[in-house]
């Protein structure tokens, strides 16, 4: 039985404008007052969500988010962490002398801010972002020494093209690479995906993998993919990720694709 639906954000719970379109909304506010945990799953810290959070009305003391691609699992009110697990400033040491050597830039991020590299290539990420978070330029040997999410790299995505091509088997080694989007690279630790998250937060309630629903379009969702009782792919999805899932949403996220896969599954619920 299905208790958990947990979704990605940028191209399938969200229009290609950042915007959850009303059919999405809905679908997800019907199911989660039906008592099903709703959980978005994002790269973003919580409060550069927030608003798709009040939108969907995930406010309860019952509702957490898994952000930073799993590293934190946080109750959405309090902002308290239900687990929290990163990489240390001299896990990063050889990520930096690659994008030194190669002319790359990186940003690192904790859980409340971000530290774009200065003693680098200058980045894009702060406009990318468009988050209320904290950049505070920093050289890598001024990095506080404390637990970090993840790191970076924000470019264009022939750049990144070169750099994914570039990455030895060591780096493969000591980090899980993702591409989020085609100008984002992500640095995490080796064994952290959102799949990691969301185990945690079934533990917390009792449940496991098989009363998971998973939606997801791109390699940063592949885990959840494929853990999930229900892995559902985007139409609009990456091939690899459509190959991994257990069905296919019937329409892309600007089509609400979201929505029309919950009315095939849960039909009677969402009457």
């Amino acid at each position: 039985m299905i208790k958990m639906i947990a979704l990605d954000l940028d191209e399938t719970l969200l229009n290609t404008d950042k915007t959850i379109s009303d059919a999405n909304a809905a679908a997800l506010r019907r199911l989660h007052d039906a008592g099903i945990k709703v959980v978005l799953c994002t790269g973003r810290p919580i409060n550069a969500i927030w608003g798709y959070l009040e939108q969907l009305g995930l406010t309860t003391a019952e509702d957490y988010t898994i952000t930073f691609n799993g590293a934190l699992v946080i109750q959405n009110t309090t902002k308290e962490a239900l687990a929290q697990s990163g990489l240390s400033r001299n896990d990063f040491k050889q990520l930096h002398a690659f994008a030194h050597e190669h002319g790359y830039p990186l940003d690192v991020l904790d859980f409340e801010q971000v530290y774009p590299l200065s003693d680098l290539t200058p980045s894009v990420y702060q406009q990318m972002l468009k988050a209320p978070m904290t950049f505070t330029p920093t050289a890598f040997a001024d990095l506080p020494d404390h637990l970090f999410s993840k790191a970076v790299m924000a470019t264009d995505p022939a750049t990144l093209d070169a750099a994914v091509a570039a990455l030895t088997p060591e780096m493969h080694a000591q980090y899980h690479v993702v591409r989020s989007q085609p100008k984002i690279l992500e640095f995490l630790a080796a064994d952290m995906d959102k799949a990691v998250g969301l185990g945690q937060l079934l533990t917390h309630f009792g449940w496991d993998f098989s009363n998971l629903m998973a939606f997801g379009d791109a390699e940063n969702d592949l885990g959840m993919i494929k853990a999930a009782g229900d892995g559902v792919a985007m139409l609009n999805g990456q091939p690899a990720i459509k190959a991994a899932a257990n069905h296919i949403t019937p329409k892309v996220n600007n089509e609400a694709g979201v929505a029309a896969y919950l009315q095939q599954t849960f039909g009677e619920r969402l009457s």
